[in-house]
């Protein structure tokens, strides 16, 4: 079994336990997660300016699960159309549309109904509503048209998708010739064993489905991306119940790397 794609379990199961787990942080963003939620977390372990972050709705960052920064990876330009790739209650959906102005345009596409509520509503109030939608979709099967993104943004998505080499084509068909791949994500100190791979409950943990960084940088060429490489690592599961159960046996972090479409 290719490490990139879930054969062998039940896809379907993996994504209803995916989405259940995040609708329960859409209603319960206080509630205990095998992850950290918040601003406090953002701006801790992943450096997001807090200054930044304290001017977007609560809403919004109190439910912010992400595992990097990807807006720190590059620039997006003023008028730029920019896909928040699971978008989530809108951190970075908001933080891209207050930097491409009243002249861009800037697409959450999430799974979670409760997320897309949550982003919907933030972006009302923030006063940002007019240059953000937000989409229901699955980011293997993105409701985009093809070249019509200039910036992809994605934030701890890939680790859950069941088959990663549709995923990154996906984002690949939809970026204009130069556009940019912002991504951050879960990976592993080694290869996992197939029967771990197997373990739906194990993906939806953020472990089963991560890659080492091995694996993960030559997807990003098959996917026809190139000058792929990691600009920045985060400890971002220190002192959750993921660091707790697998420790030193198996090492678990993040990577953020950046890409572009030739």
């Amino acid at each position: 079994m290719h490490a990139a794609t879930a054969e062998g379990f039940d896809v379907q199961r993996l994504r209803e336990r995916v989405q259940a787990t995040y609708e329960k942080v859409a209603a319960c963003p206080e509630a205990s997660y095998h992850f950290h939620v918040g601003l406090d977390y953002a701006v801790r372990e992943l450096g997001y300016p807090r200054d930044e972050l304290t001017r977007l709705p609560r809403r919004a960052t109190e439910r912010f699960a992400g595992v990097g920064h990807p807006l720190g990876l590059g620039p997006v330009p003023e008028g730029a159309t920019v896909l928040d790739h699971a978008c989530g209650a809108g951190t970075d959906l908001l933080l891209a549309a207050a930097r491409v102005g009243p002249r861009g345009r800037v697409i959450g596409v999430d799974l979670s109904h409760g997320m897309r509520v949550q982003a919907l509503e933030a972006a009302r109030e923030a006063g940002l509503d007019g240059r953000v939608q937000v989409l229901e979709g699955d980011f293997a099967h993105l409701p985009l048209s093809t070249a019509s993104v200039d910036v992809v943004l994605s934030n701890g998505v890939l680790n859950l998708a069941a088959d990663k080499p549709r995923v990154l084509a996906e984002v690949a068909r939809v970026l204009r010739p130069g556009g940019r791949l912002y991504l951050c994500d879960v990976v592993l100190g080694r290869s996992l064993a197939p029967a771990a791979r197997q373990d739906a409950d194990l993906w939806a943990a953020c472990v089963g489905g991560a890659l080492t960084e091995a694996e993960l940088l030559p997807l990003l060429h098959e996917a026809g991306l190139v000058d792929g490489a990691i600009l920045v690592r985060h400890d971002c599961f220190r002192g959750t119940s993921v660091e707790r159960k697998f420790g030193r046996a198996l090492p678990v972090w993040s990577a953020s790397l950046r890409a572009r479409k030739p």
